[in-house]
């Protein structure tokens, strides 16, 4: 075994930032360089956790979700929920994308769906809101964002399907409807919009 790995070693030239924080390729000082064949974003960004926390001598283990956040990523969606309820739509987009900003700075240990759970969420109500605004390709882009983090979810498509009508393309968002009913047969929006 030693043999194989003796092998396929190679050494790479590495050394530290200036923070002395996040390790760079050393001929070209990159983080992430083609010409090195090497990659150290992930690694950074878990070295950037850790020695911000220096109480934590190692990543707790993956069930472990920091509640503290989870209160401040719903928080600031509610009040962007409560700025499109009284029509404020610039406002609300705001607020959203301060709660998608919470929301990515989640550890890499964390577990990933969580963070599905909340982006998503997020980001079809500023795909609604962007629609109410009159950004159309926003709130498609959004709508299209919701799909590929919950694919399962009605409501995206649904958003997808608003934005489609709203910039003309009725044959597409017909598609997109039906593609949602696919998961939520049920949904009486589903109808409407058909």
């Amino acid at each position: 075994m030693q043999a194989v790995i003796e092998a396929d070693f190679h050494s790479i030239d590495l050394t530290l930032d200036s923070t002395n924080v996040s390790v760079i390729c050393a001929p070209h000082s990159r983080e992430k360089c083609d010409e090195c064949d090497t990659d150290y974003t992930h690694l950074n960004r878990l070295s950037k956790v850790l020695s911000a926390n220096p109480t934590l001598l190692c990543p707790p283990p993956p069930n472990v979700v920091n509640q503290k956040l989870s209160q401040i990523v719903n928080k600031t969606k509610e009040e962007g929920n409560a700025l499109f309820r009284t029509h404020q739509w610039e406002k609300a987009i705001g607020r959203y994308n301060q709660a998608i900003g919470f929301a990515t700075q989640r550890a890499p240990w964390e577990a990933q769906q969580l963070l599905r759970e909340e982006l998503s969420t997020v980001l079809s109500n500023r795909s609604a809101a962007y629609l109410e605004n009159g950004d159309l390709v926003s709130a498609l882009t959004d709508a299209e964002a919701v799909i590929q983090l919950k694919k399962a979810w009605s409501k995206g498509h649904f958003r997808k399907a608003k934005a489609l009508i709203a910039l003309g393309r009725m044959s597409q968002a017909k598609e997109a409807v039906q593609y949602g009913l696919q998961f939520d047969p049920a949904n009486s929006v589903g109808g409407v919009l058909l």
